[in-house]
């Protein structure tokens, strides 16, 4: 059936896939936090835009917004 040198080739082809899924995972991951925290920065200058808000609140909630955290 399998030889030592077709287990070892699997092996390394299983490992690929496995790295190659962490870092799309990862890398999706990112992107949906800065897309989301961006948001969230749009919406807070549409309410400073409308009046619903003053700029000094808004500055208040974009400061209490993390920063780029990295987990």
């Amino acid at each position: 059936m399998f030889t030592l040198a077709e287990s070892g080739e699997m092996f390394w082809a299983i490992g690929g896939a496995i790295a190659i899924v962490a870092i799309l995972s990862g890398t999706l991951s990112s992107i949906l936090k800065t897309r989301s925290r961006e948001m969230s920065r749009r919406e807070i200058a549409a309410y400073i835009a409308e009046g619903s808000m003053t700029p000094e609140q808004g500055e208040r909630l974009m400061r209490a917004m993390p920063e780029g955290e990295d987990d």
